[in-house]
Order: structure tokens, then C-alpha cells, then sequence
């Protein structure tokens, strides 16, 4: 009994071997957390900016009622804080995710950038890219309203895509995020609204749940 417990326990230690070879396990909920809050925070401040943006009132057939808001100064002022609003999340997300990341890595003894980490970062960014450029045309034809339902769907497409090298609740906030994309292109004029639901809320959630899986024990032991 002893000795098939021996063989089990190699076993299961072969196999978390593997898995750690060829899956990018280090990335920590933590990061999830802090990136939704920072997603929310920057929605907040597009709402004090111009609470017209969540209501879709003002739209048209995809067009904005006010004409002046689509081509006019007010909008290019806008369109310039919600590039500095993004930008500036994007940036703080990425910064909250490296940190914890690598911090959970170190809590494992793992690489926290290592080739399965780079495998990962390319297949994430491949849809993320191809998505940005059809944003930068959708703009370019003054189609503001499928800006929003086209960044979660082509984010969601990303996640499921680099999900084979990580973790799989990758996958399903991947699936989330479709789906979510999929229900805002239907309510053409709340896309900053499902935005805020989308990388705020479902990061959270996401983020809480694999800090409750994988890492909370983990820190207790330390």
C-alpha cells in the first residue's frame, strides 16, 4: 500500500512537472483584481467627463444624433481623453500584472518569463492587434458604435487564443467576453457601459476566483 502510494505521488509530481513545462502557470488573480478596478476607475472618469457617451440616446443607426459630437471639436476633445483615459489603464493593468506575476513566480519558484511565457504573449496579442487596426478603420468611417462590441469580442478571441499555454479559466473569461461583446453590438449606444462590465467587472470576478484557487493557500503557507 505504502510502495503504490510512493508510485502515485511520482506520478502526480511527473505531471505537475509537465503541466509547468508547457503551461505559463505563474499568472496571478491579483492582477485580474487590479486591472478590473483600474477599468472601472477609468470608466468613472469618462462618465464625469461626458455622461452622454453611456446613454444611447444620441445615437442612429450608428450614427450620433449630434452631429457635433461625431465630427466636431467636442468629440476630437473627447476622443483625446478617452485615448489618454485608455492609454493610461492599459499602462497601470499591464504594470499591476508584471508585479504580481512575477511575484507569484517567485512564491512558486517558476520562471515568470520564460518560453511558454512568450508562446503566450504572442498568441494573446495576434487577435488584440488585428482587432486595434479594425477599431483604427471602424474610426477612420466614423462607425463609433461597434468600437466597443468589436475590442471585447476580438479581447475575447485573444484570451481563448493564448488559453493553450496557460491556465484554462483563461478560457472561459475569453467565452465571457464574446458573449458580452456579441449582446453590446444589440445595444448599439451603451458600449461604455458594457466596457465597464466587460474589463472591469468580469476582471474582477475572473481575478478573485483564481486568487481563491490557486494562490490563497499558497500565501497562507508562506
Amino acid at each position: 500500500m505504502v510502495q503504490k502510494d510512493k508510485h502515485l505521488k511520482d506520478l502526480q509530481e511527473i505531471r505537475s512537472i509537465m503541466e509547468r513545462s508547457s503551461r505559463f502557470v505563474s499568472l496571478s488573480g491579483l492582477s485580474g483584481v487590479f486591472a478590473g478596478s483600474f477599468a472601472l476607475l477609468a470608466a468613472l472618469a469618462v462618465f464625469l467627463y461626458q455622461k452622454d457617451f453611456f446613454w444611447g440616446r444620441y445615437y442612429n443607426h450608428g450614427i450620433f444624433l449630434r452631429e457635433e459630437l461625431i465630427s466636431g471639436v467636442e468629440f476630437s476633445k473627447f476622443l483625446i481623453f478617452i485615448l489618454l483615459d485608455g492609454s493610461i489603464t492599459l499602462l497601470l493593468a499591464l504594470s499591476a500584472g508584471v508585479f504580481f506575476t512575477a511575484r507569484n513566480a517567485k512564491r512558486k519558484g517558476l520562471p515568470y518569463w520564460d518560453n511558454t511565457g512568450k508562446r503566450m504573449v504572442i498568441n494573446l496579442f495576434i487577435p488584440l492587434v488585428a482587432g486595434g487596426l479594425f477599431c483604427l478603420v471602424l474610426l477612420y468611417h466614423k462607425q463609433i458604435y461597434l468600437i466597443a462590441p468589436v475590442t471585447l469580442i476580438f479581447y475575447g478571441l485573444a484570451l481563448i487564443n493564448a488559453s493553450k499555454y496557460t491556465i484554462d479559466d483563461i478560457r472561459y473569461l475569453g467565452i465571457c467576453e464574446i458573449v458580452l461583446g456579441l449582446i453590446a453590438s444589440l445595444y448599439i449606444g451603451y458600449g461604455l457601459i458594457f466596457w465597464a462590465i466587460g474589463f472591469g467587472v468580469l476582471h474582477i470576478i475572473y481575478g478573485s476566483t483564481m486568487y481563491w484557487k490557486y494562490e490563497r493557500f499558497d500565501n497562507k503557507s508562506k
